[in-house]
This record gives structure tokens, sequence and C-alpha cells, in this order.
């Protein structure tokens, strides 16, 4: 499919990055907060929600430490098996607030924006393959000006 823009799989990293941040303050503060109020009725220990909400916050976490690993990767084609990855893992976050959550409008609409800014980059990642396939690098170019001159 030909798509008029190109964007970098980075800044799907980048946008991605900015969602799970967001979702992991959000978890991390209603931790806390489910914390406190537990303490003072209670006394103490942890009860299952306030377990519940600080284990998304660090799924979350080590989802940011793994999207900043996977900006390293240099080859145009293990970015599109990782974008198709997360294309799924966030299409599948959706889908799963839609059905159980509808409430929860924001996280609706931020992790459906992820989605199809990935699916995006995906698509535009496919042409940019392309382009990389049918050009030559200048190693190559210089290789083959170096055989024409030989005979």
């Amino acid at each position: 499919m030909k798509i008029k823009i190109t964007i970098k799989p980075k800044i799907s990293y980048y946008v991605s990055v900015l969602v799970a941040f967001i979702i992991l303050s959000y978890f991390s503060y209603k931790a806390v907060i489910a914390y406190l109020i537990h303490r003072e009725l209670y006394g103490g220990g942890l009860d299952t929600l306030v377990l519940l909400r600080a284990s998304i916050s660090g799924i979350m976490l080590l989802l940011i430490l793994l999207f900043f690993q996977f900006m390293k990767i240099l080859d145009l084609k293990s970015h599109k098996t990782v974008l198709k990855g997360i294309f799924i893992g966030w299409t599948v976050v959706f889908t799963v607030l839609i059905i159980v959550n509808l409430s929860s409008i924001y996280f609706i609409l931020i992790t459906g924006f992820v989605s199809f800014f990935t699916l995006l980059c995906l698509l535009s990642l496919e042409d940019q393959i392309k382009e990389q396939k049918n050009s030559l690098t200048e190693k190559e170019i210089y290789l083959l000006q170096q055989l024409a001159k030989k005979k």
C-alpha cells in the first residue's frame, strides 16, 4: 500500500512510550491512594486492588524499557516485526477496554490512537522496505563503478 507520508519507527515507539507513561502514572497514583486508604481503614497490609494497580504500573514500566530497547534496532524488517507485535498488543488492549469498561473513555481513546498510529507507521515501513530493496548502497555503487572500469 502506497502511503505518501513516511513515519519512522522511532516516532511510533515514542508515542507508545508516552501512552504507557500516562497509564503508568495513572495507575501508580491510584495504587498509592488505595494503599493509603486501606492502611487507614484496616491498619496495614496490602489489598488486592492495591496489588493489581501496582502490577499494571510495573508492567507499563517494563514496556517503556522495552520500547527504548526497540529503538536501538537498525534493521527495517526487525522493526516491522516489532511494530506488528506492538500493534496487536495495543489493539487487544483497545478492544478489551471497549468490551469490559466502556466508561473509561480516555483510555479507550489513547489506546485507539496509538494503535492507529502504529498501523500507519507499519504501512509506511512496508513502503520504506520496498524502496530499500530497489536502491543501491554507496558501497554497491562504488563496486559497480570499479567493475565497469576494469572491462
